[in-house]
């Protein structure tokens, strides 16, 4: 018998009205909204139900996804619908603790509340993103690597999500070279994306150490089911690294791609991605098509999963 794994995606996922068919029909999702937004005393329905802009902004993305996937995961489970290990897509790393109930829900509103602002705030300027398509992982690092060195400026990997599908980050003008270098070498299209920072780069070491002040703060539990990290591709199972693990992954390259292969490899066949949009189902495909992968991000989806 084959393991199940809950997935969790990250920043980008986000859209207006996401959680709110969960809310209207279960108490358990309305609760852990009403949670957070007195943890963080913002309110956290407003923003993910209504139209706002700030739903973009890293500051408020953070924690409005992070409370829709632990309100969605609660009904799940209420639901009756099991896992053995867990995992999540940057951010969504904080949903897999939960799932794993490595930290309280609100230890975890308080941090990612908090790792929002830090990560919104370390480099406000000048950084930049872009997906690179149609070239592999190690080419593209190497690339990043040159440019890096050549130019005295940062750029590297942010995320490996999928064969096919790498991110880079970093100084925008070093991102942007290193974007004309890969498509030189052969990359089919280098995308830059929308986002508010060079995220999962160097140039965030600062926010990096301002989590880890807020994470001692918080209660860690050892995971009552194994979860894999983003830094390593490795399972967590004890609660001692998870804060070294945290504070690292704001600037370390995701090894998403990594991870689905090292849970296929230990008998994972089935994938519950748990939160909006269908990201990490889409990774899932192109990773390993033999593998079964299931989205909830309404009530519709769960019922249907049933």
């Amino acid at each position: 018998m084959g393991k199940t794994a809950f997935l969790f995606p990250g920043q980008g996922a986000q859209y207006a009205g996401m959680g709110a068919d969960f809310c209207e029909k279960y108490r358990e999702a309305e609760e852990v909204f009403d949670k957070a937004s007195e943890i963080v005393g913002l309110d956290i329905k407003a923003l993910c139900f209504e139209k706002d802009e700030r739903l973009d902004q890293t500051e408020y993305t953070q924690i409005a996804m992070v409370t829709t996937e632990i309100a969605m995961l609660r009904v799940i489970l209420k639901e009756g619908i099991r896992a053995d290990l867990a995992a999540g897509l940057s951010l969504g790393e904080y949903g897999a603790l939960a799932a794993c109930k490595v930290m309280k829900d609100e230890d975890i509103f308080r941090v990612v509340r908090k790792r929002g602002i830090y990560m919104q705030n370390a480099y406000p300027s000048g950084g930049g993103m872009t997906a690179v398509i149609g070239m592999d992982g190690d080419k593209t690092a190497e690339i990043c690597d040159r440019v890096a060195h050549e130019s005295g400026r940062v750029v590297s990997v942010a995320n490996y999500n999928c064969p096919g599908q790498i991110v880079i980050t970093g100084e925008k003008e070093a991102v942007d070279e290193a974007a004309a270098k890969l498509t030189e070498a052969g990359a089919r299209r280098c995308i830059p994306l929308k986002v508010s920072g060079p995220f999962h780069s160097g140039l965030l070491k600062g926010a990096s150490e301002e989590l880890r002040l807020e994470l001692d703060t918080a209660d860690i539990a050892d995971p009552v089911m194994p979860y894999v990290t983003n830094v390593t591709a490795d399972y967590v199972t004890e609660g001692a690294s998870v804060r070294d693990l945290l504070a690292r992954q704001i600037y370390s390259p995701v090894k998403w791609q990594q991870s689905i292969e090292r849970m296929a490899q230990d008998g994972t066949d089935t994938f519950i991605e748990i939160g909006p949009g269908k990201t990490l189902t889409g990774f899932m495909k192109k990773i390993d098509p033999s593998l079964t992968a299931y989205h909830i991000g309404s009530v519709e989806e769960l019922q249907q999963l049933k």
